[in-house]
């Protein structure tokens, strides 16, 4: 390419010049991560941290050890959903995760901060260095599963995760929207720029469940998740159901004690080790 700066760390071109050298960041001396699982959206606002906590706490519910690397650094919300208001403690060398009543540890930006209400105004490039510092500067214990809950779109967060960390898998987060098409394009896409296998696709909000009659009402809309399932050639997916009961637990701090019955076909692929 003419226009190429030889700078891939910027790139997502799949080209001959990439695939000579690697971008993998090691981990810290002593820490232990075996899969890691990307919870990804073309937009923002359908639900990828909750689906991320329920994928989390579902594998730890199974006797796996899991973890939660918050990408989303400017608009953090794990720590609020799982109840953590204390901060993380580390040494001169490394970080260590906060762990969760059930064992899971989890690391965001919200557990460094002195307020967690405070902003974090900063550009691309170090919002990036703070994520690969999530991986190489934390002492991760034996972890089986780590899930990074990453921030909308396909910026420099997204590209740095899939250049920098050993990704195994994609979930992508959607909503029974007329988007979905294209959110799932977009998602996908970058999966194929990146060689990385795309698990599943998880439909948010994808209906509602009257209490009483325990008829389904498509609220937003009818659901479109199998129809674009089956379009991008993806195997396995999942819908979750509007409802109050979860939300209430997740502003609770209680998101890992939601059911994992919703979520649980994506999980029983996580640890099937299956793609599309």
């Amino acid at each position: 390419m003419s226009e190429c700066t030889h700078d891939c760390s910027t790139c997502g071109e799949a080209c001959a010049s990439r695939e000579q050298e690697s971008f993998k960041k090691e981990l810290h001396k002593g820490a232990s991560v075996k899969k890691v699982i990307a919870v990804v959206s073309g937009k923002g606002g359908v639900g990828k941290s909750l689906v991320t906590s329920l994928l989390a706490s579902e594998m730890q519910r199974r006797g796996h050890n899991a973890a939660i690397l918050d990408a989303d650094i400017t608009g953090p919300s794990i720590p609020k959903s799982f109840g953590i208001t204390q901060h993380c403690l580390g040494t001169d060398e490394y970080l260590i995760p906060v762990t969760t009543h059930t064992g899971l540890q989890i690391m965001s930006i919200n557990l460094i901060l002195q307020d967690e209400r405070e902003p974090v105004v900063w550009r691309g490039p170090v919002i990036a260095g703070a994520v690969t510092q999530f991986w190489t500067d934390v002492m991760w214990q034996d972890v089986d599963y780590m899930f990074v809950d990453m921030p909308p779109g396909t910026g420099d967060v997204p590209l740095t995760v899939f250049q920098s960390l050993p990704v195994d898998g994609i979930v992508i987060v959607t909503t029974p929207q007329d988007l979905v098409g294209m959110i799932v394009a977009k998602a996908m896409k970058m999966a194929e720029m990146m060689n990385i296998p795309v698990l599943g696709i998880v439909e948010n909000m994808s209906y509602f469940k009257c209490p009483g009659c325990g008829r389904e009402y498509a609220i937003f809309g009818e659901s479109r998740v199998a129809e674009a399932a089956k379009e991008f050639g993806i195997a396995h997916y999942a819908r979750l159901p509007i409802d109050p009961a979860i939300a209430a637990m997740v502003d609770a701090g209680e998101v890992e004690h939601v059911s994992g019955e919703h979520i649980a076909p994506i999980a029983d692929v996580i640890e099937k080790g299956e793609t599309k």
